[in-house]
């Protein structure tokens, strides 16, 4: 008698998949976008359909009908055993595997004193002569003229600082030594955090450069907000905050005050229409926000750390993009029309744009900028700098560098 049918567990949706870079080894690349797990998978391009048949609906029976008529063969087990048993062993699939991992990670992260640099010696130098060798490199150039003491905000890419250095550059040569004392509201992207959601951390952020001095009592007086998630673990492994907080090392020292703030995507309004604080936690959240801005004034002094389109084959299009060629021409246009609705401090005007077509250009900025608008709506604002780069050779992300002043 044969055995009975099992559910396929489910894959999870939360990792990031994208073709593979490697000529060599072509398929699909998984990897843990949240840090549970460090294992990276190429599925070779044969069996990438087979991963539809992991959503905890159809069986191990379902997949070898489909291998069989895949590969002619009758014995397909070796090759549903393999992918199982690597799919589970790298914390892929919703099971023990995965809940050890991701309880370990999080229990780490809510116990731990610090916010440790996670993207040190990846994304930038973790060794600090290195580091500030670097970074003085990439704010080389064409003499920008800081802001004066009424500057209100900046905004700043969170591609990596290599891709993005020159708009990085430039939104932080607005900076000079009449902000120095000022505690830095970082808006950052919050890419794999709850949507509708805010989430915050009382742990100094460390860099190569030292630890930053966490501005506890406007964290704690946003905490108790319904929409605010406290040691969010998204703290962990984000990098919109963790890059930004670096630059302002670089100019200011170690021990800058920050109120670092990870935005939640606004998604449910993008499709479903209507503005983001027709949620009340949103709308309780952005009016907290707001009165602590206008009660503060320029004591702060606000970063978005924001990209904004996101095109081409790595995030889902069936086009190959690249930078200032071809749609990319199009996308600008677009993008332009949306900053200059920011510029204009028109919420309403800039949500509109982003709702169009769901959102088709992909921005992962526009719930900070959002942010922002709504809670200091009397800032106006510049572009310095438009930038596209290509991540890979199919797929481009656009940013760039702005300032607000009062109107």
């Amino acid at each position: 008698m044969g055995s009975m049918s099992q559910p396929l567990p489910r894959l999870r949706m939360n990792l990031d998949f994208m073709p593979s870079p490697m000529e060599d080894r072509p398929g699909l690349l998984i990897r843990d976008s949240y840090g549970y797990s460090d294992a990276v998978l190429i599925v070779p391009p044969p069996l990438v359909a087979c991963l539809e048949f992991f959503d905890g609906q159809h069986t191990d029976l379902d997949l070898k009908e489909m291998l069989v008529r895949l590969t002619g063969e009758l014995d397909v087990a070796p090759i549903l055993d393999g992918l199982s048993e690597a799919l589970g062993a790298a914390g892929f699939l919703h099971d023990e595997t995965y809940e050890a991992l991701r309880e370990h990670a999080e229990r780490d992260f809510a116990e731990a004193a610090l916010r440790e640099a996670s993207h040190a010696g990846s994304a930038y130098p973790d060794d600090p002569a290195t580091l500030r060798e670097t970074l003085s490199e990439y704010m080389k150039g064409p003499e920008s003229e800081a802001e004066g003491s009424d500057l209100i905000a900046i905004v700043a890419p969170h591609v990596s600082p290599f891709g993005g250095w020159e708009s990085y550059r430039e939104a932080y040569s607005a900076l000079g030594e009449a902000h120095r004392d000022r505690v830095f509201v970082i808006l950052g992207t919050s890419h794999y955090g709850e949507p509708d959601c805010y989430g915050l951390t009382r742990k100094p952020y460390v860099t190569p450069y030292g630890t930053v001095r966490p501005e506890l009592d406007l964290i704690n007086e946003l905490a108790v907000e319904r929409a605010v998630k406290m040691e969010d673990y998204c703290h962990a492994i984000e990098h919109s905050i963790e890059f930004q907080i670096l630059f302002l090392q670089h100019l200011y020292g170690p021990d800058v005050r920050v109120l670092p703030i990870l935005v939640g995507s606004y998604a449910r309004s993008i499709h479903s229409g209507g503005l983001p604080e027709e949620n009340e936690g949103v709308a309780r959240f952005l009016g907290k926000l707001g009165e602590i801005g206008a009660r503060e004034g320029n004591k702060l002094l606000w970063v978005l750390g924001i990209d904004m389109a996101h095109m081409g084959a790595r995030y889902g299009d069936e086009f190959e993009a690249q930078a200032k060629l071809g749609r990319m021409n199009y996308v600008e246009e677009r993008d332009k029309a949306r900053i200059d609705r920011v510029n204009a401090a028109d919420a309403r005007g800039f949500w509109d744009l982003v709702q169009e077509n769901r959102d088709d250009l992909k921005w992962c900025g526009s719930s900070p900028l959002y942010t922002f608008l709504r809670a200091m709506p009397n800032a106006r604002g510049s572009l310095r700098r438009y930038d596209q780069w290509n991540i890979d050779d199919r797929s481009v992300v656009s940013f760039g560098a702005m300032s607000f002043r009062p109107a």
